[in-house]
């Protein structure tokens, strides 16, 4: 068992700072996420930890131990890269075994481990062959296994699936998940793939720009987010945002929007400008919402157990997730219920 935690950490690279004033806390045998756009830091975070990149300022800590200045082979950290970094000469036995027989161990508990780990991937038949001789799957189970044969105390992976095709990257997911339920150790995942972010995390932390923008659980990110950056990077497709001027305000609780008198319970609303927020899956064609409008649909997709339609009303282009056993006739509604308000900067108001 294993926590970690990050105190004032700051990274630049030269004059582009990469890393601001990141805090965190990570909790023992936990599943934590690293999500964000390219670019925001997340897998130089990765590699701060396993020793690969210096930290500017601030501290990292294992259990309580500083491991700013601990040599990479001290930090009792295994990582998985995005591109497998396995040893083409080698089969996956050697491969597997290779840092085991860096650290000087012997012979028996090298070949134990290795066959422990081949057993928990499910990849004993491969152990003779090489890489080249593997499927891209294959090659990733390799490289997970040659990280659980050095008993980390934290696994981190860096993108680990996005070379794969999509039916194997869900397969790979639920593997991964499985391995942290039976391994129980904590791990790391960094991905700019928010639908591994939210199948696998315990937590999840959303980056952009190297600063935090919110933690919290699959469910808080997706049904409680923080601003409007954070509730437009979850979900697919993205939050509908649109602009209420202060014009729309009609009195302290009541808006104009999108061709209704729309009620906004429990906030004292002022006349100035809003943000709302609607998710493509909570609008419906049932003529027993709340609201509805009559929609001018440019585009619908359709993706067999479901359809998105791209809509235009009142000046305004927003998508709609439908059921596929609906039809998208001439009404779209939605619930009050349903609504987030975000104030003009984008900051989530809450009742």
């Amino acid at each position: 068992m294993a926590n970690i935690k990050f105190s004032n950490v700051h990274k630049s690279f030269g004059s582009n700072k990469i890393i601001t004033d990141f805090n965190l806390q990570g909790n023992e045998d936990e599943f934590l996420v690293l999500v964000g756009p390219s670019g925001c830091g997340k897998s130089t975070l990765l590699r701060m930890i396993a020793g690969l990149e210096k930290i500017d300022e601030g501290d990292i800590y294992i259990n309580d131990q500083l491991i700013n200045t601990l040599h990479p082979s001290k930090r009792q950290t295994a990582m998985v890269f995005q591109s497998y970094a396995l040893y083409p000469h080698m089969n996956v036995f050697e491969n597997m075994s290779f840092g085991l027989k860096i650290e000087k161990k012997s012979k028996e508990e090298i070949e134990t481990k290795v066959m422990q780990a081949a057993k928990i991937l499910k990849i004993e038949e491969l152990l003779e062959r090489k890489p080249k001789q593997l499927s891209g799957g294959q090659r990733q189970r390799v490289a997970i296994g040659r990280a659980i044969t050095r008993n980390p105390k934290i696994f981190l992976f860096d993108e680990p699936l996005s070379n794969l095709d999509a039916a194997l990257r869900a397969e790979m997911r639920v593997e991964i998940s499985k391995l942290h339920k039976q391994i129980k150790t904590n791990m790391i995942y960094v991905t700019h793939d928010q639908v591994e972010a939210m199948t696998l995390a315990d937590r999840i932390v959303i980056l952009n720009h190297g600063n935090i923008e919110q933690v919290g659980s699959p469910e808080e990110i997706y049904n409680d987010p923080a601003n409007v950056f954070v509730a437009q990077f979850i979900g697919t497709p993205k939050m509908n945002i649109l602009e209420v001027s202060r014009e729309n305000i009609l009195s302290s609780n009541q808006i104009q929007f999108l061709e209704n008198e729309v009620t906004i319970p429990g906030i004292k609303l002022e006349k100035k400008n809003y943000l709302i927020g609607i998710r493509p899956e909570h609008f419906n064609v049932s003529r027993e919402s709340e609201f509805v409008f009559e929609p001018k649909i440019d585009l619908v997709e359709n993706l067999g157990n479901e359809k998105i339609a791209y809509i235009k009303i009142d000046n305004h282009e927003i998508s709609a997730k439908i059921s596929s056993q609906n039809k998208i006739e001439n009404i779209i509604g939605f619930n009050s219920k349903d609504i987030f308000l975000f104030d003009e900067n984008g900051k989530r108001i809450k009742s």
